[in-house]
């Protein structure tokens, strides 16, 4: 069975789109409420040297999100 490609696994430098965020609880929510919503276009800018955080753009700014939040937003096949 495969897995949905999901934020966290997205290369730098590389546009998508998100399809969803999963989750109903208030992290899921915060992640909405800064814009992470279906049908955003959104590029992976970097990671930091461990992994943790990573930066994305997204409606025009940029945004730093562990890797746990970013596991949350599914995004179209890159």
């Amino acid at each position: 069975m495969s897995h949905p490609a999901s934020l966290d696994r997205l290369p730098p430098g590389r546009v998508t789109v998100i399809t969803d965020v999963v989750g109903g609880d208030p992290v899921s929510l915060r992640l909405l409420e800064m814009g992470l919503t279906p049908g955003v276009e959104i590029r992976m800018v970097g990671r930091a040297p461990l992994g943790d955080p990573l930066e994305v753009e997204v409606r025009g700014y940029r945004l730093s999100l562990r890797h746990s939040e970013a596991a949350r937003v599914a995004i179209a096949t890159p």
